[in-house]
């Protein structure tokens, strides 16, 4: 299996230690099965020493077979926590379009269910071990002891692993079709829980979603757990009434076909007894590790960025004065719609309003301008040379933004990832009124249960507490009052020119368009600068414009 080839690229030396461990486990099963058939049942010793060498291998066997299955288990969860990390660090590399193309829904899904589910195949990996290198010693030494009955009961148990097998394999069939109907779940629960307050207040869509699209998906979730349980049971049950059959097999050979004495036959009994409890152990471990080949092939198809281990520092552009987009053309994959070309130059310090209606490809531009999205033709320089494809990083470390569907983080950073200036905190909360509201404790953030209008200033403040040139505010005022709607306009926007920063703000404010250096519009895909007789009518009905 891919999973575990994977496992032995990463930990081959620690595999192999464990591997010995359980080989040793094995030899100390069977020397134990040999100790009880030579000293026990052939030749009954009577010696005082019998007990506790008999105790002393028994509590070497526990010892031993707890070592093997801890290490492996341990080495289990360390290929966890790796896998983990690299899916994050993985999805962090990732571009923004592409993790846009794949949802959060699937993507929790993988770091949830996916990686649960690897998880539990490495804490049930042991008793897979176990179980397979018990019957291979085991089958050894039964053939010391008759090679006639381990050839029978080799077919016998040969016929039962292969319809063991059989059952596993429609395990495997309807977990892979589990795995997918369990994306559809996680959208089911996102919709609930992000639509909560629209559903309370209209009953008839709740039914609708609850009977329409969570029903459906929850009784083919059920129907598929079902199928996959019963065959699951079915290869338990089937592999433990075959073990119990190869006891009667044995004694039929030794008492009726006089292959054995009675000796051997309790000897293969015993054998046979001891193999029961690892081997139905084995089949049971078996179908979460094939669970997790399922996930593991999920998490591979996510197609993301391939894992680096180190965050390189993005290069600086301290002296620049012209950001230019020439040519850019951008497209989504389903060519519904597209931008482009845009042709747009922008000069240090100057202050830019973009205006156009929804679905204009408004945030589409502003994606691309800062480097979220990579453009299918055109090229953005920076003083007039193009910025190199291969490092977007350098160019992205000009931006800070706001976006309307803002994340807030709790701690404030500056340059370089530094501690932010307290100095510059301190004088932005009390700009953006939000002296009294906010606790701060070391550049860390502890409340952040705020009203949409408030989380919005906050997330102004976490962006020029990075003092980075450029500052993207995507339609940053609607969520704002009047008052310091006029405010952020007046006052803000032009404290940010003083300190150097450049600024472009997608806006409907019309009645505030007249402090913008310049005003751009983009309508169905294309952008054009306002002047003169259009800029003042785009500014005395904004509204006009997106008709």
């Amino acid at each position: 299996m891919e999973l575990l080839i994977l496992v032995w690229r990463q930990y081959r030396w620690p595999f192999i230690s464990v591997m010995a461990l359980s080989l040793a486990s094995a030899a100390l099963g069977i020397s134990l099965i040999a100790f009880i058939n030579q000293r026990l049942i052939e030749t009954v010793d009577t010696t005082v020493m019998v007990l506790p060498e008999f105790l002393g291998l028994l509590l070497l066997l526990m010892v031993v077979t707890l070592g093997s299955q801890l290490a492996l288990t341990t080495l289990g969860h360390h290929f966890v926590y790796r896998l983990r990390s690299e899916f994050i660090k993985r999805i962090l590399d990732t571009h923004v379009e592409r993790i846009e193309q794949l949802g959060s829904a699937s993507l929790l899904a993988g770091l949830t269910s996916d990686i649960r589910n690897i998880t539990i195949a490495f804490v049930r990996l042991p008793e897979l071990v176990q179980g397979i290198i018990l019957t291979v010693g085991s089958a050894a030494y039964l053939a010391m002891l008759s090679t006639k009955m381990l050839l029978v009961t080799a077919i016998w148990m040969a016929v039962t692993i292969w319809g063991g097998f059989v059952l596993v394999a429609r395990v495997y069939q309807h977990m892979a079709t589990l795995r997918e109907t369990e994306d559809k779940l996680y959208n089911d629960y996102q919709t609930v829980l992000e639509g909560r307050k629209e559903l309370t207040l209209n009953r008839e869509r709740a039914e609708q979603i609850f009977q329409q699209c969570y029903i459906p998906d929850a009784k083919e979730y059920r129907h598929h757990i079902i199928r996959a349980d019963t065959f699951h049971l079915s290869a338990v049950n089937w592999s433990n009434i075959m073990m119990l059959g190869a006891i009667g097999l044995v004694f039929w050979m030794a008492n009726s076909l006089g292959w054995a004495d009675t000796n051997v036959a309790a000897t293969y009994s015993l054998t046979l007894l001891f193999l029961r409890t690892p081997l139905l152990s084995a089949v049971g471990a078996l179908p979460t590790l094939l669970t997790a080949q399922v996930a593991f092939n999920k998490l591979n198809k996510f197609a993301l960025a391939p894992y680096k281990p180190d965050f390189p520092q993005p290069k600086a552009f301290p002296d620049w004065k012209t950001l230019e987009l020439r040519n850019v053309v951008f497209h989504y994959q389903d060519n519904a719609f597209s931008v482009g070309p845009i042709n747009l130059t922008i000069h240090r310090g100057e202050l830019l309003f973009l205006i156009g209606g929804n679905g204009s490809g408004k945030s589409t531009l502003a994606m691309l301008l800062t480097g979220l999205y990579q453009p299918q033709s055109g090229t953005i320089l920076l003083d007039g040379q193009p910025i190199a494809a291969g490092q977007p990083e350098d160019y992205r470390k000009l931006f800070s933004a706001v976006f309307t569907d803002v994340w807030l983080f709790d701690r404030l950073l500056g340059p370089q990832g530094k501690p932010a200036n307290p100095a510059l905190v301190e004088k932005w909360l009390e700009h953006l009124k939000m002296t009294h509201k906010l606790e701060l404790n070391d550049g860390r953030i502890l409340n952040l249960k705020l009203s949409k209008g408030q989380k919005k200033r906050i997330a102004l403040l976490l962006a020029l507490a990075e003092e980075r040139d450029i500052i993207l505010l995507d339609e940053w005022a609607a969520d704002q009052d009047p008052h310091f709607r006029r405010e952020f306009y007046q006052v803000l926007l032009p404290l940010m020119q003083e300190m150097g920063k450049t600024i472009f703000a997608i806006s409907h404010d019309d009645h505030y368009f007249i402090h913008a250096d310049r005003l751009l519009e983009m309508r169905n895909g294309q952008l054009t600068e306002l002047t003169g007789d259009e800029r003042d009518a785009a500014s005395r009905d904004a509204v006009a414009r997106t008709a």
